[in-house]
């Protein structure tokens, strides 16, 4: 296992060839405007370079040590002297050719982060504005995903109703001890990787909001955990409210009420069962 012992050029069972031993990924960034406009950063190919002169994004080969998020995030520094601070990963998408894959990962800045061609397998570096991406000459391979991947590059939130959810989770004795119940659905969330419909692994922002007897439940990684003063209801009212436009924030509760006043707001609402099953019930 050592560094650039991807590289090589190798065919998969399509009859495509593809650069990359063990694979290859590319680091899609996105930004939005104040508008809610999105801006990805895009790079034109150097002519002598596969599908040269076309537009697409910093990225290439995966070494066999590296995941998806490494490897895109090393090729981005190597290929747009691009650094992962401010970064935050959304997602990765997989683009399974057969026995080869290209996985892109997706990450959002809160800037249009300066980038500059690194070493000569670019000509330039461009944020673009999404409605100008289909009017250049893609790199076939971006071409052929992108329509499906731009659905996914807006930032999620997943907001969680801790009490509803622990009751419908009913596990035994669960009313004598709300905070550990709460505790432990916190912990089991932290452990889980949520799937996606189109996305092959996902990152999405959870906010999970605690009330009553559970507002002491401990912070846990890769959870925003907000305890309520006053009403659950209220603060998941107030998260919801200061999201971005253009965020995409589902609320998980049964709450009939609940549910109302956060699509009143622009939120998606999906019951208990969606994260449950996931959790194993």
């Amino acid at each position: 296992m050592v560094a650039m012992d991807g590289d090589g050029w190798t065919e998969c069972s399509q009859g495509h060839r593809h650069w990359g031993l063990h694979g290859a990924s590319g680091l899609l960034v996105v930004h939005h405007d104040d508008r809610g406009t999105p801006y990805v950063l895009m790079q034109k190919r150097s002519w002598w370079s596969h599908h040269g002169g076309t537009w697409g994004l910093p990225g290439g080969a995966r070494d066999s040590h590296e995941d998806a998020v490494t490897s895109a995030l090393r090729e981005a520094r190597e290929e747009a002297a691009l650094g992962d601070e401010g970064l935050r990963v959304q997602g990765v998408y997989r683009d399974d050719h057969g026995g080869w894959v290209f996985e892109t990962v997706i990450a959002a800045s809160d800037e249009r982060l300066p980038a500059s061609p690194a070493n000569g397998e670019s000509t330039e570096l461009r944020w673009l504005a999404l409605p100008e991406i289909g009017d250049r000459r893609l790199h076939p391979g971006f071409a052929a995903t992108w329509s499906e991947i731009q659905g996914t590059i807006r930032p999620e939130t997943i907001v969680l109703d801790v009490a509803n959810i622990v009751g419908a989770r009913a596990e035994h004795g669960w009313w004598r001890d709300r905070l550990g119940a709460a505790t432990r659905l916190l912990d089991a969330v932290s452990g889980l990787r949520l799937t996606h419909p189109v996305l092959a692994q996902w990152f999405p922002r959870v906010v999970a909001v605690v009330e009553g007897a559970a507002r002491s439940a401990p912070a846990v990684p890769g959870i925003q955990v907000v305890a309520a003063t006053g009403s659950g209801d209220d603060a998941i009212v107030d998260v919801v409210d200061q999201a971005k436009p253009w965020e995409h924030v589902v609320v998980v509760t049964a709450d009939r009420g609940l549910r109302e006043r956060v699509e009143e707001l622009g939120a998606e609402t999906i019951g208990p069962k969606w994260l449950l099953s996931q959790l194993g019930g």
